[in-house]
């Protein structure tokens, strides 16, 4: 079982879709305050529709308050400014993937906190943007999932 987390994620539709995907990969969703929307948003539980009940999901309200809720476990934290690709790093069960909002990314203070070779990056096409959050958490966690045989942890 993997921790993904969403730093500061401002659109609802974005959310919802992870919180489908989280329960469908057998995930827990952290996420990080402020939020952009309400959880109980209209948007999301309808992108997320009948998933939310699913979905374990958890609000903290600050990176320090995940961080302990959540010791000593790996981080990898995902940014276009990291050099080290997605898919060349070995992701341990339990490891925190943790995401940026989706204008802003992850601030330089959160993208430091994991080790060097845990600041990772999918790549995209030179001089284009970033993909949209819920696709890049979807391509993190499935890479992660399939180094595990797509074994689901215990509950």
């Amino acid at each position: 079982m993997f921790h993904v987390v969403l730093h500061e994620p401002e659109i609802p539709p974005n959310t919802g879709n992870v919180v489908r995907l989280c329960a469908n990969a057998g995930c827990r969703l952290h996420l990080i305050e402020p939020l952009g929307f309400d959880v109980d948003d209209r948007a999301l539980r309808r992108a997320g529709l009948d998933h939310h009940e699913r979905a374990a999901m958890r609000v903290h309200p600050s990176v320090e308050a995940l961080l302990a809720a959540l010791p000593g476990l790996p981080l990898f934290t995902f940014s276009t400014r990291h050099a080290v690709r997605y898919d060349v790093v070995r992701y341990p069960q339990g490891s925190i993937l943790m995401f940026g909002s989706e204008t802003r990314g992850l601030p330089e203070d959160v993208r430091r906190l994991g080790e060097p070779e845990r600041r990772v990056a999918i790549p995209v096409a030179p001089g284009t943007r970033s993909i949209n959050l819920s696709n890049c958490v979807a391509v993190a966690v499935f890479e992660a999932w399939r180094q595990h045989d797509f074994r689901l942890a215990p509950p």
